[in-house]
């Protein structure tokens, strides 16, 4: 396994981080245990999930699977850099969602007894939130870092001017800030170059991307399925949507003697400013399979190849589209 730092922090994290989002809804408690099991076996230490993941408002089901993995002893919690997240509806109430700092404080709270742990070690907002100020988020997290509850701040869905803003305010309260953003990014969604990968670069913050497979379209996604994601029916309109260039890269990574799935991870690999793209496997044989991107290496040519299929937006803004 490959460890590079998270961001400008001093903690290293693997190179691929372990999304539990199908913990609970897709995967069984059994088997999602299993596969936290062999994620550290092949050295993985930096997992990433959320307190609304389960989708059961207000139950926290996929934290509360962690947790009881971590509970299981034998350097588990030790082992792992644990991140989680926060902003998305809790309950009904009116501060039981977003970023105000009531909730920031309680939703914590609530994470780390569903953890089991006495400190989450990225604390990430989930979404930018519009109606509370920087200085209100700051001075939660703040208090949170003094109490011992968080070590690390990091954020998720943020435009560019949202991280830039979020650094500059943080630096005047000397407070370290952000650390991390995780972002939509892919061979098929590339907008984050335009601004935020230049702001992460600026401001030492490590880009965590996530759907690196387009949700199937990068995995194989014109071979026929009945049951699986593949059989999604608003997948398959996006197959059609994108059929052209599927195709084209299906071909390209059938030349080069790969997987697409695994060609579309070392591609993210290969970005500047991308710590660990978040791999979300459902199953045993998934996660296995992903470590091969690791030790695929892509050339300038081959690349450059990609970028013709799934061209990008050009490079960082405004030279993108302007003069």
């Amino acid at each position: 396994m490959q460890y590079v730092h998270l961001g400008r922090s001093g903690v290293k994290v693997s190179r691929l981080c372990l999304g539990t989002m199908n913990f609970g809804p897709e995967t069984s408690e059994t088997d999602s245990c299993a596969i936290m099991d062999r994620a550290l076996e092949l050295g993985i230490n930096f997992f990433d999930t959320a307190n609304v993941y389960g989708w059961k408002v207000g139950e926290g089901w996929t934290e509360q699977i962690v947790g009881r993995w971590l509970k299981q002893g034998g350097g588990r919690r030790e082992k792992v850099v644990l991140a989680t997240k926060v902003f998305g509806r809790m309950g009904d109430w009116p501060n039981q969602s977003r970023l105000s700092a009531l909730h920031i404080k309680r939703a914590c709270e609530e994470s780390l007894r569903r953890l089991g742990t006495d400190c989450i070690d990225l604390y990430q907002m989930h979404h930018v939130d519009r109606q509370s100020p920087w200085e209100e988020m700051w001075q939660a997290m703040e208090q949170l870092v003094r109490e011992g509850k968080i070590l690390y701040v990091g954020s998720s869905n943020f435009a560019g001017w949202h991280l830039a803003q979020a650094q500059e305010l943080a630096k005047n309260r000397h407070f370290l800030g952000l650390v991390s953003e995780q972002s939509l990014y892919n061979l098929v969604e590339r907008t984050v170059e335009l601004e935020v990968i230049p702001a992460c670069e600026a401001y030492g913050i490590g880009l965590i991307p996530w759907s690196p497979l387009a949700r199937g379209l990068l995995a194989g996604a014109l071979k026929p399925a009945s049951v699986g994601r593949r059989a999604d029916e608003d997948l398959k309109k996006e197959i059609e949507k994108h059929r052209h260039k599927i195709e084209a890269y299906e071909t390209f990574c059938k030349d080069l003697g790969e997987q697409p799935a695994d060609v579309a991870l070392a591609w993210l690999l290969h970005q500047p400013a991308v710590t660990a793209p978040i791999i979300g496997p459902r199953t045993l044989e998934q996660l296995n399979g992903s470590m091969r991107a690791l030790n695929l290496t892509l050339s300038g040519s081959q690349l450059k190849r990609l970028d013709t299929i799934f061209p990008g937006p050009g490079g960082p803004a405004p030279e993108a589209y302007a003069w």
